[in-house]
């Protein structure tokens, strides 16, 4: 009851990367930096568990950027000659690569971390990949052609890519892969519209457990600017969550703790497990258990004990290690604590 996860990416080690970075530069270079990526990956994997977590990730220590690790091994697209563009409805820029021929995966994307990650660690195993809709909105196009029907067709592209991986994923011991996919929350009718379709096509043919994470955004500047103009009632999931009560995703990750989003709003999900952020990313404040705990008393007026997962907001990649360490402390310490005020 109760089980802990995160949402993904972990801050990445100084001698890794530049620290308390959304797009850190990698301070090692060729075989040097692969094995700088799997010691950081061990790294996590151990701090994860010694800080009582359930559910074990990568902490995303292999990838620069969520979308961008998995970009990379795929064939159609030139990073060579990137370009400045809007993301998430021009939130923020960013220079994201093009799309320029037809996608194909060069090979593997994560053999390396997942099977780190299944090998190093005897508790459930969780991996993030992009949602087709986000890496859609987080690359340019000069193939699949402008408009609504071409984003369909690119986001059907890169679906299938990420069924490709997300089949190995499963192959390699996976129990739990998550798809992350933010620009739910900015283009709420195509998201209901298509952007759950494509995620169908992603987990074809999947028999692990498959989640979606849809969030507000890290705790940088941009995001947080945006969410103080979205007034005192979040209702974003409102529009995606019938959609996503009626597919065959088996697990649901939304922000609750410093949120405006009505916690009523995962009475949508009736039937799925719900990952209920109950720790803020946004904030250096590490949260007490007691917090935490009544975070999950909250969310349990609308979802079963069998089906909460306590979580934390989104991912702390851009976050201070220490601070995040101390977090995932307090998420394993809360929902003990939830455990004993449920008398279990």
């Amino acid at each position: 009851m109760f089980q802990t996860t995160i949402a993904g990416s972990l801050p990445k080690p100084e001698w890794l990367a530049e620290p308390e970075k959304l797009w850190p530069q990698w301070k090692q270079a060729g075989a040097s930096l692969q094995q700088a990526k799997a010691d950081a990956t061990l790294l996590w994997i151990k701090a994860q568990e010694d800080a009582g977590l359930d559910i074990i990730g990568d902490g995303e220590q292999a990838r620069q950027h969520f979308v961008h690790g998995f970009l990379e091994q795929v064939e159609g697209i030139d990073f060579e000659n990137k370009v400045k563009m809007g993301i998430r409805n021009n939130r923020y820029d960013a220079m994201v690569p093009q799309v320029v021929a037809k996608l194909r995966l060069k090979g593997r994307v994560h053999a390396m971390e997942a099977q780190l990650l299944r090998a190093h660690t005897t508790r459930k195993t969780k991996f993030t990949l992009p949602g087709p809709m986000t890496i859609v909105d987080t690359v340019a196009d000069k193939f699949y052609g402008e408009g609504k029907e071409g984003r369909i067709n690119m986001a059907m592209a890169f679906a299938e890519l990420l069924n490709q991986e997300a089949l190995a994923l499963q192959a390699d011991g996976i129990d739990i892969i998550q798809f992350d996919e933010p620009a739910f929350n900015v283009y709420m009718e195509d998201a209901a519209d298509w952007g759950v379709k494509a995620l169908e096509r992603a987990v074809q043919g999947l028999t692990c457990t498959t989640a979606v994470h849809i969030c507000y955004g890290y705790g940088i500047q941009a995001n947080v600017d945006w969410k103080n103009t979205l007034g005192h009632e979040w209702r974003q999931y409102e529009k995606v969550f019938p959609a996503l009560a009626k597919s065959s995703i088996n697990q649901v990750s939304l922000e609750c703790f410093h949120s405006h989003v009505p916690m009523d709003l995962i009475a949508l999900l009736k039937g799925k497990d719900v990952m209920v952020g109950v720790i803020d990313v946004a904030s250096d404040v590490i949260e007490t258990p007691e917090e935490v705990a009544d975070t999950i008393g909250k969310a349990l007026q609308f979802v079963s004990k069998e089906h909460l997962f306590p979580c934390t907001n989104c991912g702390m990649a851009p976050m201070g290690r220490d601070v995040a360490w101390k977090k995932l402390k307090a998420l394993a310490k809360g929902a003990e604590l939830a455990r004993k005020r449920m008398g279990s």
